[in-house]
């Protein structure tokens, strides 16, 4: 394990974005994803996910959750302490009792509903993200899966990367159309790129193919340089595979979360 691996590994995740551009990615993927949830028809709502107990409303369940959730202080405390509760009392992970206490908090809205609300509150969920205080950014949690996060890493790179990673589910569940442009998906892919290559610390040369693909060439520890396996495939395709969503072998095996 590489120096700069074995710091990356110690410390709490921070946001590698600046923010401002973090704020940029999340509102116009909130705007993506209400864009897309409105073009649904009804066979699409119940089309299967690769998420084997969500179909795509009950994942827009889960979407409309975690804006629900960060669109009010109230909401997320009282989200993260139910989830807290059932994850101990039924055991299991608590960001599984979190995501079905969310399907389970919106699954009597109609699919419309759904669409309408996540539309109405993802610029109150962008507004508080945005104006999280720097002591709570600077404040760490224990990920029950990746080790220690900051706020800062939470609120500006996860809180993207998540309805990112569903809007890949849907649009693989319904067949529609995954935009992809440099500057949007091209940037969230390139984040990830890096914290996966800063995870594994080997050198790879990656190639991604498409407007929201690139080249990148990785030495050890996660300097440019090159050397090492050489991958190529779908910008898309990486985030299924690092996200553990597909078979993966070798350097893609290491996950980086969405």
């Amino acid at each position: 394990m590489s120096t700069k691996q074995q710091e990356f590994t110690r410390e709490a995740r921070l946001p590698q974005l600046d923010r401002a551009l973090a704020t940029q990615l999340a509102a116009t993927e909130y705007a993506r994803v209400a864009d897309l949830l409105d073009q649904l028809t009804p066979e699409q709502w119940a089309a299967q996910t690769d998420c084997p107990e969500w179909d795509v409303r009950a994942m827009a369940g889960h979407m409309l959750g975690m804006v629900q959730m960060a669109a009010s202080v109230p909401e997320m405390i009282r989200q993260q302490a139910t989830a807290a509760l059932r994850a101990r009392r039924r055991g299991g992970l608590q960001i599984d009792a979190l995501t079905a206490l969310q399907v389970e908090k919106n699954a009597a809205l109609t699919a419309e509903e759904v669409a309408r609300q996540y539309r109405r509150l993802s610029p109150q969920a962008l507004r508080n993200r945005r104006r999280s205080p720097t002591f709570l950014r600077n404040q760490t949690m224990e990920e029950e899966t990746d080790g220690r996060w900051t706020f800062g890493y939470l609120f500006d790179v996860i809180l993207t990367r998540d309805p990112f990673m569903h809007r890949i589910d849907i649009t693989r569940a319904t067949g529609m159309e995954m935009l992809a442009t440099a500057d949007h998906e091209g940037v969230i892919v390139d984040d990830a790129v890096h914290e996966w290559a800063l995870r594994h610390g080997r050198p790879v040369v990656l190639e991604l193919s498409g407007p929201a693909g690139g080249h990148w060439a990785f030495g050890d520890g996660g300097d440019d340089g090159g050397g090492g396996e050489h991958l190529a495939m779908d910008p898309f395709e990486f985030c299924r595979v690092t996200s553990g969503r597909a078979p993966a072998a070798g350097l893609l095996a290491t996950q980086v979360p969405f």
